[in-house]
């Protein structure tokens, strides 16, 4: 008997049965910009090794006015075709069957060219997008149709109609976006006939035998998005004109509603796809924040949906189905939803990766083969580099002794899981252990070794991270003076006022803690819904509550200061840094930029402004937390030098930029390697 019953079972289409309920949803990686297709064929080939019952592509631009950037890859030409076909034949061979979305961007096009219903402008993009006449309408549903056509040809299973997130079709859905008043606007039956014939011209011209997923927005969390009765209307009207699986879109990309970050509830908005179930007849699709086998399990098991998305768990680790099906699951490298290697990247015009699995997208350069040459290798510091590290070099058949001075591994983990918002830190590090059991690493905790224990190895790599920079503070040392450390780890109580010092990543986090008591909202969505200002799109057009985000009361009053004059948290993740921002805006947390640090006093801190040191004044505060940076611990690597053994310095020991695990990750990774 199957652990996982539900995400196991077969999936009749009628003319195809895919072989699980596990969708490895659209991701753009950047990947086929590269124009190295031969990559392209091998990152989505271990996914179908690895079991997705279906992948779908990033998105294709179905013309140049459609693309998100001017350059996105899409099918146009032949070559085009004969390019796809690498991908397609490469999935094929694995067993695995691979759809192609056909995305339209309409006014979020970065692009001079972008279209739209209306001429109203993205807040998201600076260019205000050129109103379609009807010819121009007619232009852009041959285009998505060809597209359709141009995807068949180049062997895909099948195409995902991209009309969610408020991309182009969602754009025509809702008055927020369409201010028409031809037969393409006005009431909700000519607002829904874009997608509506889209659907039906793309199954009359791929024939019956060809899946069409139409990714619906069920949830806008716009203001005057879809009423669920509309959303109804159109998954009928979808059906109908020939969809084979539909697939839940939530939230626009200009929503101020955080839908896929970590501080998300797990599966936060299946019970919007829940309600649709039985409204039609064919197969509906989940998504969002489903990251483990037995989240998913349980959504298919409650009856949300027929089958469940899961993106960034398949570039955390591409075997996933393969091994929650081998009874492995506890294997399976966890997506904590960081977003600082994918959707980060992305926005950044990097290709994407993943920082739990740096291989992600980049499995024709980054492999871990067998050693031929065993050594005896010893790593000090089981933080995030040194754990790749370890792991890495013994799956490939290295001897690998961990060292650390604490009694368990992680690192700086441990106090980031504390922080609520990031309660997916946990999993992380349970999944370091046990794979720490499964590669044979000898562990050795609450050992504090030097440089005369490491003679002896092969290899001498120090992962031994970092410890907090000195500010230089007068009156730092007094006892309502505590570090991050301190805090994170409940080392010391905390008053009601604090003034936090350095708003960097670890000063933000650190607030987070702060003005928290009792249940995560991250553990509760009934109360993230309230923080967020989530409600029923059956009550309020678009799912956003009328009287907006209600969070709970601030456990403390947080100041959080830094002496750089920018906005702070302008340093945070690109996708996720208006989430921080916004949550502790939410709890009443100041923050102040560009103040000196005078002196610390037993009633606060003194501050001054600016390079002239100006209008000095006194923050009363209970409690002083410094949150001033790192520095590198090569105590133990310089210790070693002196001996004459050059030892690899990898992670915070390395180079200190706030907690990188993303860096410290990929660094061991590719140290092991290469060993």
């Amino acid at each position: 008997m199957t652990q996982y019953p539900n995400l196991l079972a077969p999936l009749d289409l009628g003319f195809v049965t895919l072989p699980n309920r596990a969708l490895m949803g659209s991701m753009h990686t950047g990947l086929e910009e590269t124009g190295d297709w031969n990559r392209v064929a091998r990152f989505y080939a271990e996914r179908a090794a690895g079991g997705a019952a279906l992948i779908v592509t990033g998105g294709m631009a179905p013309n140049e006015e459609g693309a998100v950037l001017p350059g996105a890859a899409g099918l146009f030409t032949p070559k085009d075709i004969e390019n796809h076909r690498i991908v397609t034949d490469a999935v094929h061979a694995e067993g695995g069957r691979i759809a192609m979305q056909i995305l339209h961007a309409g006014r979020y096009a970065y692009s001079p060219k972008c279209v739209a219903p209306s001429p109203v402008k993205s807040p998201i993009s600076p260019f205000p997008p050129t109103e379609l006449d009807a010819a121009g309408i007619e232009k852009q549903i041959a285009d998505i149709v060809t597209a359709a056509e141009r995807a068949q040809e180049a062997g895909y299973d099948g195409v995902e109609i991209m009309g969610s997130e408020g991309y182009f079709l969602n754009q025509f859905l809702v008055t927020h976006t369409n201010k028409r008043t031809d037969e393409w606007g006005g009431s909700y039956a000519n607002r829904m006939r874009l997608p509506v014939e889209v659907v039906r011209r793309a199954r009359q011209a791929v024939g019956t035998d060809f899946i069409i997923i139409y990714r619906l927005s069920m949830i806008d969390l716009i203001p005057n998005g879809s009423t669920w009765e509309e959303v109804v209307l159109l998954a009928k009207a979808v059906e109908e004109a020939g969809a084979t699986i539909i697939n839940t879109g939530i939230g626009w990309h200009e929503a101020r509603v955080p839908t896929i970050a970590t501080s998300v509830p797990r599966a936060a908005f299946t019970w919007v796809t829940k309600r649709l179930m039985g409204e039609v007849s064919i197969p509906l699709i989940t998504s969002n924040r489903i990251n483990t086998a037995e989240v998913a399990e349980n959504v298919l098991a409650e009856g949300c949906a027929d089958m469940v998305s899961m993106a960034r768990p398949w570039l955390a680790d591409g075997a996933f189905m393969a091994k929650a099906k081998a009874g492995k699951a506890d294997e399976i490298a966890p997506c904590i939803a960081c977003n600082q290697a994918c959707l980060d990247h992305t926005f950044s015009m990097k290709l994407t990766s993943c920082l739990v699995n740096p291989r992600a997208c980049h499995e024709t350069e980054l492999n871990y083969p067998r050693t031929h040459e065993p050594k005896k290798i010893a790593i000090v510091g089981a933080g995030p580099a040194g754990l790749s590290t370890a792991i890495t070099a013994a799956e490939r058949g290295h001897d690998v002794t961990l060292f650390d001075g604490a009694d368990e591994i992680g690192g700086q983990l441990n106090m980031a899981k504390q922080v609520p918002g990031k309660e997916e830190f946990w999993g992380l590090v349970d999944w370091y252990k046990r794979m720490v059991e499964v590669t044979g690493v000898t562990l050795r905790l609450g050992t504090r070794v030097g440089a005369d224990d490491l003679t002896g190895f092969d290899e001498v790599i120090i992962a031994t991270g970092v410890s907090p920079r000195d500010p230089g503070i007068p009156g730092q040392d007094a006892p309502h003076v505590l570090s991050y450390i301190d805090v994170l780890r409940g080392k010391a109580p905390v008053g009601k006022r604090v003034a936090v010092i350095g708003a960097g990543g670890i000063g933000f986090d650190v607030s987070e803690f702060l003005v928290h008591a009792g249940e995560s909202p991250t553990e509760n969505l009934a109360i993230w819904k309230e923080e967020w200002g989530v409600d029923d799109p059956a009550n309020v057009p678009g799912g956003l509550a009328p009287e907006g985000p209600k969070p709970e009361a601030p456990a403390r009053q947080v100041i959080l200061m830094q002496r750089k004059a920018k906005k702070p948290g302008a340093g945070l993740g690109k996708t996720t840094g208006w989430i921080h921002r916004a949550a502790l805006k939410m709890k009443n947390v100041e923050m102040l930029a560009g103040v000196n640090y005078e002196e610390i006093t037993s009633d606060g801190i003194i501050v001054s402004s600016g390079e002239g040191r100006e209008n000095p004044r006194l923050i009363p505060a209970d409690t002083i937390v410094l949150c001033t940076g790192q520095e590198p611990e090569r105590s133990l690597a310089d210790a070693l030098i002196a001996k004459g053994i050059t030892p690899h310095v990898i992670g915070g020991a390395d180079v200190a930029a706030e907690l990188d695990a993303k860096r410290a990750i990929k660094q061991g990774s590719e140290l092991a390697a290469a060993l």
